[in-house]
This record gives structure tokens, sequence and C-alpha cells, in this order.
């Protein structure tokens, strides 16, 4: 009778100078089938010779992969209540942070990680390849960028691997973690290779973690698909601030404007009562609704238009201060200031790069761009503010807009976007100026 190594206990895995009991060393077994069966007379690994495949697959993943110098990145170091964050941000992160431990402690499905840049979603990646690896789990932790730079290395003669075997171990690896997905390079091919190791996890159904600075919109289709199957993944959004900014507020960036406009609250804005007409009147009470209406539920565009010192700055900051008070982020910048602080990211002394700052602008929760018209019109201005625009308009951001500059002055290419009754509310306020009010009324400061 063949012998098969199925019908035989496991052996222990044999030291490097023992010979396996059961192969005597020569690591394959003839299967034990009847004749005619297809795999008569072929031969099978042995346990031992699985046992040292399964070893050479792990340590070749731990080779591939970064995990090395995120050793450090553990569940025990991470600060589920992150530093000085209001009630909500604590409870998102600690969201998070309960997903991320769930996942790691029962790896199955597909987990999801998106967020801004330093909100913590590298770590929690690297926490769940630690603690996959105490468990004894072998796991890929990997950017993609990296990645994609393994797979073009195998094509190089001196390469130990061929590529066919290191895409083999990439697809096939019993859990990866996949970090910064979205900053590969966007080539035919990267994108056909990311595709290929989505599809095929997604078919097998192999843990999966992904990390994205994205909005799952810009991931391309084929890819996204995959990632928002609600029978296979878990989406978290983290909406935690760079903790790396410990300087700066937590509830607001280093580039917003507010501070100046603390004092710019809907409660001290001023309805002009007796000052105007009754139709003026009535069209700076519905500014004032449409701003406390979007204050409560930021959705789409809310532009205000008209001359200097009617409100519109007010009513902007107002809308800020409104959601900075319930512990939710917002940006408030002057559009000159904005292409100023994109500028500065190119001095040698900038501690933040370009894209950095960009993508803060442009991912933004919300953003309240003020006195749009007011910057140099530069094709590089002109650019910037075309690719802002354009990005939240396709992802659907909550974004608010003050201008006096006619709408008809302005690149048509923002003024389309502006005029798209579905995504923006455009309400021109049509009040005169607050300087030149009526004699002895009680001077407030200027407004815009």
């Amino acid at each position: 009778m063949n012998t098969s190594s199925t019908d035989r206990p496991a052996p222990a895995e044999p030291d490097a100078a023992e010979e396996c009991p059961i192969c005597k060393g020569i690591g394959y077994l003839r299967t034990n089938v009847p004749i005619g069966h297809p795999d008569f007379g072929k031969l099978a690994p042995c346990q031992c010779q699985l046992d040292q495949l399964a070893q050479r697959r792990l340590s070749s993943l731990r080779a591939l992969g970064d995990l090395h110098t995120l050793s450090r990145m553990t569940f025990e170091t991470f600060a589920p209540e992150g530093h000085g964050l209001p009630a909500e941000k604590r409870k998102n992160l600690r969201w998070a942070y309960e997903e991320a431990r769930s996942f790691a402690q029962n790896p199955e499905g597909w987990l999801i990680l998106k967020g801004g840049y330093g909100c913590g979603k590298t770590h929690l990646g690297a926490a769940i390849a630690n603690a996959c690896i105490e468990q004894g789990h072998p796991v890929l932790f990997i950017t993609v960028p990296d990645l994609l730079d393994h797979l073009r290395a195998a094509f190089s003669p001196t390469s130990l691997s061929s590529y066919d075997s290191r895409f083999e171990e990439v697809r096939q690896a019993p859990i990866i973690i996949l970090d910064d997905l979205g900053t590969e390079s966007s080539t035919a091919w990267a994108q056909e290779k990311l595709f290929q190791i989505f599809n095929h996890r997604y078919n097998a159904r192999l843990p999966t973690v992904v990390t994205t600075n994205h909005e799952l919109e810009e991931i391309p289709l084929r890819l996204r698909s995959r990632l928002v199957d609600p029978d296979l993944a878990r989406i978290v959004s983290i909406t935690a601030p760079d903790y790396r900014r410990a300087g700066v507020a937590q509830d607001q960036s280093d580039l917003s404007s507010l501070s100046l406009h603390t004092y710019q609250t809907f409660e001290s804005f001023d309805l002009r009562h007796g000052e105007l007409t009754p139709g003026d009147e009535e069209n700076l009470k519905r500014a004032l609704t449409i701003a406390r209406r979007f204050a409560e539920q930021p959705s789409g565009w809310v532009a205000f238009t008209g001359i200097y010192g009617i409100g519109k700055t007010h009513l902007a900051a107002a809308i800020a201060n409104h959601r900075i008070e319930r512990g939710q982020p917002a940006l408030f910048i002057v559009v000159p200031d904005l292409l100023d602080h994109l500028r500065a990211t190119f001095t040698p002394q900038s501690a933040t790069t370009f894209d950095q700052r960009f993508e803060e602008i442009r991912r933004a929760p919300l953003l309240i761009l003020d006195d749009l018209g007011t910057e140099s019109a530069t094709p590089w201005a002109r650019e910037k503010l075309y690719q802002i625009f354009d990005y939240r308009y396709n992802a659907q951001l909550p974004t608010v807009i003050t201008t006096a500059t006619p709408i008809e002055e302005l690149d048509p290419r923002l003024a389309t976007r502006m005029l798209d009754v579905s995504r923006c509310t455009l309400f021109a306020i049509l009040v005169p100026p607050y300087r030149g009010g009526v004699s002895g009324r009680k001077k407030t400061p200027a407004r815009r």
C-alpha cells in the first residue's frame, strides 16, 4: 500500500539536522488513491515539506513588507482618546480603535480605514499586523507604492524571485494590510496589478486591510466596487485631525483665519430693523435663514454674493463658528491667503509639502472661501482654484463661498459650478452696506 500524508498523524516539525520519520528526508510521498484516480502515482509534499514551505512564505512576506520599521505601532501605544479632541472626535477615534482591535482578534473580511494625514490610520494598520504576528498569523504590511516597486523589481535580471512567484505571494497572502492606497502612480500597469490583487482577494474572501487618505469616490471604480461591498467590507472614516500638529488647536487648521472672526456669530448678526426697507430687510433675513440652515446640516454649496459691507463674511464666519462649537471641523480662509499658503510650501523652510497643504484644503470636511475674486488672477492661481472647486463639486463636499465680484466676471469654470442649482444655493444679498447706516446707530465692526 502506498504511504499517504493523510493517513498518518502529522509529525512535529523536524529539526534541520533530523530526518523526517515519514518521508525519510525525501520531502514527498506517493498519494494513497485507487488505480484510475487522476492523482494515482503522483507525489505529494510531506507535512514536513509543507511546514518548511509555510515558513519560507512567512519569511518572504516579512522581508517584502515594511513592518520591521513599525514594531512600535501597537494597540498599546495608540491613544484611542486622542489628544485634546472634542467629544465627538474622541468617540469617532475610539470607534476606529475598537474596529481595528476586533479585526486583529478575528481577521475576516475587509477593513477600510480612511481619513486625513496623521489621523492614526497607519498606526492602526500596523497594530493589526503586529497583533496578528503575535498570534502566529502570517501577515504582509506594505505601502501600495512600495508594493508596486517590489513587483517591478522582480523583472530585474538580478532578482532572486520571479515576478510570478512574488505576485502570488502578495495576492495569496493570508492577511494583507495595504497602506496609503491612492498615493501610487496611476499608470495603466499599476492600476491593472492592483485590480488583479483586489479582485483575487475579493473573490477568495481573504482578510484585507486598506488605509487611504482619499475619498472613496476618487478611487478607480474597479477597485472601489470591491471596497464598498457591505457584505465583505467595513468602512471606518476617521475624523480626528493630524496628531503631529500638537501645537495647533485641534478644532482648527493653522490655515484658518477664523480666530479673527470669533465675534461673528448668528446671535451677533444685525438684521438692521428699522434701517432697511421692508424688501431689503426680508432679503437680509432670508440670507440669515439660509446660513443657519446650512450650519445645522452642511450639505452642498452656499454662495453669498453682493457688494462689500453687507454681512457676507459675517454669515460665512457664523457658519464656521457654529460648526466648531459643536466639535465639527471647518476651514475658514480668505482666497488670497489660501493661495499664499500654497505658494509658501515651495520655500526651503516649509515644514509642509505642497501636496499636504493642497489636500488639506480641497478635502476639508467643510470649506469656507471668503472673498473669491480678490486674488491675483495668474494662470497658476486660476488653475489651483479650479482644481479645488472641481474636486469639491464632484465629491459633493460642503462648501461656502462669498464674493463681491459679479458672477459673470469670475473664471467661467468656477462660475458654472456655483450656478448649478442642484449643488449650490446662490444667494444675492441686495441690501446697502452697513457703513453709512442711520446716523446715531451703535457702531459695529465692519463686515464684508
